[in-house]
């Protein structure tokens, strides 16, 4: 533990010095693969050469003057997420995903009140959720561990299991507002949603009068193969959250939403001193110049597709280790046998030389920067082999060291 930091991070004692592509080497020159990304954050890799020069030179201009005044980087990039956005109207821009989805359950009850209808303020999330760390946040995560010590929840949050048709209309009363749902639960076990449940929901919101909210925090900005996880479904929102990815690894998040729900956003309702900054904001037009050029997503899908067939490979050859393969896009898990634990493959992963990060259910969760190449997917599996043999019943000793 270094003693001048907080406590509240179980750290991997490993100290990265410098990156390129979807590399990184320690500070004894160690070079690893890194599938986790930052916990997806780092969507175009480390030192990409166009977005580093796109944060260097708006450094050298002006990094913050605040939202008393027009920020031009934030214009221009909300303009491009519109654009790119079908639904969306308008975005406001905060620095995390956390902040992001504090502004959409705003904009979600602010909507309801302007409407007449004061008492609509309680929103549907589900069960193995993660949708941040501020008060609100962990309410409606819902997770007890996240919970604990921090008084009581804050109201105004239902929890119904997830992918349960049957339960989301049952807890649906006069005073609910919004369904707020991840696409795909990342922190929760890597966890899809069902299409079908989506579109689903979609329905239910417009039966009930709920505004449909979706946390693209993890799965938004190309991880799964098109912009947005959601359109995949076919379905449009009435508001998403993003952050992680939207700005390669520097401090971003957005909402972005209908004009029938952001028109009531009015000047003192909601706001951000750092949200929209020129830097973060070239940081995130750079970002979208790559993943918006023609054939980009298109190979984030094919290079995905490989890595999932390749992890159903490898969870075929190790049933004793691995209990089956999940996820959509770049974000996938294995799901382990309950005799090995996800924190010690990933660490097993990490002696093999490759970076992978925890999720619920015993998943191990792989989040790699969207700009792999299948060779790299390929070593990536090579290395998850090594691991998995480290952690066959017999070799557990040798995983440890």
């Amino acid at each position: 533990m270094i003693p001048a930091l907080m406590p509240n991070y179980n750290r991997a004692d490993l100290v990265f010095e410098r990156g390129e592509g979807a590399w990184l080497w320690d500070e004894q020159g160690r070079r690893f693969l890194d599938f986790g990304a930052g916990i997806a954050t780092s969507s175009l890799g480390h030192g990409h050469p166009h977005l580093v020069q796109a944060i260097a030179e708006q450094a050298g201009r002006v990094m913050h003057t605040s939202n008393l005044y027009r920020v031009k980087q934030a214009e221009r990039l909300a303009q491009r997420l519109v654009e790119a956005t079908p639904f969306a109207d308008s975005v406001y821009f905060s620095n995390s995903g956390a902040e992001a989805n504090e502004a959409m359950v705003k904009a979600v009850r602010k909507y309801h009140a302007s409407q007449g209808h004061p008492e609509r303020f309680r929103t549907i999330c589900f069960e193995g959720a993660f949708h941040g760390r501020t008060l609100a946040m962990i309410s409606a995560t819902g997770n007890a561990k996240y919970l604990e010590g921090f008084g009581p929840p804050v109201d105004g949050f239902d929890h119904v299991p997830f992918g349960n048709m049957n339960a989301v209309r049952q807890a649906i009363t006069k005073e609910t507002a919004a369904i707020m749902i991840e696409p795909v639960q990342g922190e929760g076990g890597v966890r899809p949603a069902d299409l079908r449940f989506l579109q689903e929901l979609r329905t239910v919101c417009d039966e009930f009068g709920l505004l449909l909210a979706l946390d693209e925090v993890q799965t938004g900005m190309g991880r799964s193969g098109k912009l947005w996880a959601y359109q995949w479904s076919g379905i449009e929102p009435d508001v998403i959250s993003s952050a992680k990815g939207i700005g390669g690894g520097f401090p971003l998040g957005a909402t972005l939403a209908r004009e029938k729900v952001a028109q009531y956003l009015k000047p003192g309702t909601h706001g951000s001193t750092y949200g929209g900054n020129p830097l973060a904001c070239a940081a995130g037009n750079a970002v979208l110049d790559v993943i918006l050029a023609p054939g980009f997503l298109d190979g984030v899908d094919r290079v995905a597709r490989h890595l999932w067939r390749g992890m159903q490979d490898l969870a075929a050859r190790h049933p004793s280790v691995v209990v089956g393969v999940q996820g959509a896009g770049l974000l996938l898990g294995l799901r382990l046998q309950e005799s090995v634990s996800n924190t010690e493959m990933q660490g097993a992963a990490v002696a093999e030389g490759l970076l992978t990060v925890a999720a619920g259910m015993n998943v191990l969760r792989v989040a790699p920067p969207l700009i792999i190449t299948k060779a790299e997917a390929d070593e990536a599996l090579r290395l998850l082999d090594r691991a998995c043999l480290r952690m066959t019943p017999g070799n557990v000793r040798t995983a440890a060291k």
